[in-house]
């Protein structure tokens, strides 16, 4: 996401090499998801660049690449991918926050036994949160309480991806169409498993009906941070555009409820300063 177009000279200096856009995002907000991974394994000199730019408290979620997680569905088929992937993933150290496992739609209750398997399977050295898609996770209590005991087993993270907010009503541009589209129609979610729930929420074009519909999480992120959890949370909308100054107000909105949290850095200028 650090090099997502729109926002190169308007939150972060442009033009910039690519070996100091992570770090110059990294002024803005301290965590990213790691999307890029799910397309293709990163060389390891790249990972390597990310960990010298993010400072250490950094967290950075990372995809397992769809061969694993798609074409492979978890199955022996895909350890080889899985093996490098976690060879590359190994420069950023603690920065990886989570290895992110998102399963296809059609990965469903009767697939439980592939998932608690590759799970039991993964070296303890990183802490793994996974997305699922499948309606009868959020619809039927037996399947989400076998998912929850799946988890659980292996103190993984359940994470939930909230876009109740864009299917409220209808679009009204091309990047909320698309959205429709392609994006997951499913209840909202709302409970914890581990100490370091992850939250994936998508908003809309207008910045007071994202806010609105997010209302729901600065209490549920304020109350997990009392109970003693780090919860990591990331803001979206359908074109992203926005989203830096949207995640620091809801880290705002957070920390007026909860004052001890800590606050974000000060984003380096996206202009050099002038004289005048």
């Amino acid at each position: 996401m650090w090099s997502l177009a729109p926002w190169q000279g308007r939150f972060l200096p442009h033009p910039l090499p690519p070996g100091e856009r992570l770090r110059a995002y990294a002024s803005w907000c301290n965590a990213v998801e790691g999307n890029t991974t799910f397309y293709a394994i990163p060389a390891r000199s790249t990972v390597e660049s990310w960990a010298r730019q993010a400072p250490e408290d950094f967290r950075l979620v990372a995809k397992l690449p769809r061969t694993i997680t798609h074409e492979h569905r978890l199955g022996a088929s895909g350890h080889d991918d899985l093996r490098t992937f976690l060879d590359v993933m190994e420069p950023l150290g603690a920065r990886a926050h989570a290895l992110w496992v998102q399963l296809p739609g059609a990965f469903g209750p009767g697939d439980l036994g592939a998932l608690a398997g590759f799970l039991r399977g993964l070296p303890g050295t990183y802490a793994y949160a996974v997305e699922v898609r499948h309606r009868a996770f959020f619809e039927d209590p037996r399947a989400a309480a076998r998912l929850e005991q799946v988890l659980g087993a292996v103190g993984a993270e359940w994470v939930p991806f909230d876009t109740t907010a864009l299917f409220r009503s209808p679009p009204t541009s091309d990047a909320e169409r698309d959205a429709w589209a392609k994006k997951p129609r499913l209840p909202r979610r709302t409970a914890a498993l581990t100490g370091r729930p992850i939250v994936r929420y998508l908003g809309r074009d207008d910045t007071a009906r994202t806010v609105e519909g997010w209302q729901v999480w600065v209490e549920t992120v304020a109350g997990w941070l009392r109970e003693g959890r780090s919860p990591t949370v990331f803001v979206h909308t359908p074109d992203n555009a926005e989203a830096p100054p949207l995640a620091r107000r809801f880290h705002d909105e957070v920390r007026a409820r909860v004052p001890g949290l800590e606050p974000l850095p000060e984003p380096v200028p996206a202009e050099p300063p002038t004289l005048f």
